[in-house]
């Protein structure tokens, strides 16, 4: 089923989020914009000239014409394409990129205030799949950027900026895959019941239940069979994929099967 997105959350949620990556650009020197962050190959800010990227795209700019030298961290189409937008401005000052995105998040921010409610229920191809629609499509962007924000912030030794809307609006994006995560990546055999509670900027619990698939449910016929609780923000590192359990052991409370315990948290990433 295609999910409805408030229109008017959505946008504030991103005009909060551009203005984070904005205030932080501003802050930085040259040294700092070349400090390399936990995705692969990419520095502080080659992440912004993704987000710079995937905004102009959004903004009907053509895709710079460039070739991408071949990279280890270039493992599919999409990252190849990502890369192109990044190549292009790789040779410009920090500061150079952020005028650029600041520039393309305005003119983002004001085609997305001209649009409606219905305009954001409108069907459209997301990173999540063919069949969602454009309200969808600008929550991706908002958990995108915030995930991108705070590898930026990793790589620069800063500590989050753990705004509770905005953590709870990223963990938004998450919660739609847990069944995915618990019962495919995981691989939590059927008949197991899952909790995972998040401490934090977030306190919140989330329940699966593992039958002829696995399902978020409101509340578990039993006790759970693996409980996990974290930080929210270890939650959305873990499942974004920018960090691995294993370096986390002492963030992370595991009760139940102390197994499928670290079975699950092992494999919490879902994203490309």
């Amino acid at each position: 089923m295609a999910t409805i997105v408030d229109k008017d959350r959505a946008v504030t949620m991103l005009r909060t989020e551009f203005g984070a990556v904005v205030e932080l650009g501003a802050t930085l020197d040259e040294e700092a914009w070349n400090s390399p962050t936990c995705l692969p190959g990419w520095t502080v800010k080659d992440n912004l000239a993704h987000m710079l990227g995937t905004e102009s795209s959004l903004a009907g700019h053509p895709m710079p014409d460039i070739e991408v030298p071949e990279r280890p961290h270039l493992k599919n189409d999409i990252a190849k394409l990502n890369e192109q937008w990044i190549e292009s401005v790789r040779p410009l000052p920090g500061a150079e990129i952020l005028a650029r995105f600041r520039t393309v998040a305005d003119e983002r921010l004001g085609a997305l205030d001209a649009m409606t409610q219905a305009d954001f229920d409108t069907p459209t191809w997301t990173p999540a799949g063919p069949d969602e629609t454009y309200g969808r499509f600008m929550r991706i962007r908002h958990y995108d950027c915030f995930l991108h924000e705070h590898d930026m912030r990793d790589g620069l030794g800063l500590p989050d900026r753990d705004d509770p809307a905005q953590v709870a609006y990223a963990v938004e994006e998450v919660i739609p895959a847990l069944g995915y995560i618990v019962g495919r990546k995981a691989g939590i055999p059927k008949g197991s019941r899952v909790e995972i509670h998040l401490t934090g900027a977030l306190d919140e619990t989330f329940l699966v239940a593992v039958d002829d698939r696995a399902t978020l449910v409101d509340t578990l016929d039993g006790d759970p069979t693996v409980a996990l609780t974290m930080p929210v923000m270890l939650f959305l590192r873990l499942t974004g994929g920018r960090t691995d359990a294993d370096s986390h052991r002492g963030e992370i409370g595991r009760a139940g099967d102390e197994g499928l315990g670290r079975q699950l948290a092992e494999n919490l990433a879902f994203t490309i």
